[in-house]
């Protein structure tokens, strides 16, 4: 699928009052405190389904493959649902790729919500359903965390639909960012956890950056090895077509350690990027469109919408 292509047709629903939420775990378990999330969804007047495989284990799995699938399929077709939020990550996402069903995804959109391991999920049902997609805050350790603000405000404004084309994706402004090579771009953004970007290569999740603001974050991942992923993209021909770079949270690694190895990787392409943005494994997490078109000021320091992210 190109970037270019128009994915209005596949743009879900903004959510309703008492909107249901289905709880997945796509990728490794947690133990789920189903009373509190429940507590937490009324609270702010929704609801939620749990689906099995969110209180199941597997080993380092939730649940067996064909539970954690059936899941998924499930809480799309479900007409009472209104937006798929993933539990957590770990491993598991790319396990179910081959047996998604495209098909009955495209002929229920709706918004899946997690970061990390389901970065795998995130770039296949962009790349093979044309779904906008939300890299944002799961269950267990953000919104049950109680992680800062804009975690859960980011999450909740996106998906309620009161963040529109020409809006301004808000950055808290206490963590600073750092424009590491100047310039404006639009694009559609893509990405997500850097480790599965380089696992996902030759499946069908393997991103497609031609024209994309990628956007890219990792935890537990030495400067040495974010290296290696980044030169994998490189010599993968991964990099010759972004139009700019939107830096998340590296876990262990401050923005001034990783500012060299972007200058390195980005500045001969003389595409802008923009360090420092608090999403991914982080708190707080601010939640990203994962699919929309973005303009990136790394200069002004800003991410734009330049598309609605819902129907109607």
């Amino acid at each position: 699928m190109n970037c270019a292509e128009p994915l209005e047709s596949r743009l879900p629903r903004a959510l309703p009052g008492n909107a249901c939420f289905a709880i997945v775990a796509p990728a490794g378990p947690a133990r789920l405190d189903v009373q509190r999330a429940s507590q937490w969804f009324s609270e702010r007047g929704y609801r939620c389904q749990v689906y099995p495989g969110a209180q199941q284990a597997d080993g380092y799995l939730a649940g067996s493959d064909e539970q954690r699938l059936q899941d998924l399929h499930a809480a799309f077709a479900d007409p009472a649902v209104d937006a798929i939020l993933c539990m957590r990550g770990g491993y598991g996402s790319m396990r179910l790729l081959d047996r998604l069903d495209f098909d009955l995804i495209r002929r229920h959109p709706k918004p899946l919500i997690g970061y990390s391991d389901i970065t795998a999920l995130h770039m296949a049902l962009y790349r093979h359903a044309g779904l906008i997609t939300f890299h944002g805050a799961m269950l267990n350790a953000d919104l049950l965390g109680g992680k800062l603000q804009p975690t859960e405000a980011s999450l909740l404004a996106q998906l309620g639909g009161q963040v529109g084309a020409g809006d301004a994706i808000a950055h808290p402004g206490e963590f600073a960012l750092q424009c590491v090579v100047p310039g404006v771009a639009s694009g559609r953004l893509l990405g997500g956890n850097l480790s599965m970007l380089g696992a996902t290569m030759g499946t069908l999740a393997e991103i497609d950056t031609q024209g994309c603001i990628l956007f890219i974050e990792d935890v537990n991942e030495p400067l040495y090895r974010v290296d290696r992923l980044l030169t994998q993209l490189r010599l993968a021909g991964k990099l010759q077509g972004v139009k700019g770079v939107l830096v998340g949270d590296f876990a262990g690694i401050t923005v001034a350690a990783l500012t060299p190895l972007l200058e390195q990787t980005f500045a001969p392409l003389g595409v802008p990027v923009l360090a420092g943005w608090r999403s991914g494994h982080c708190d707080p997490n601010v939640c990203l469109p994962l699919g929309a078109v973005v303009r990136l000021d790394s200069r002004a320091q800003t991410l734009v919408l330049e598309q609605g992210l819902f129907k109607g």
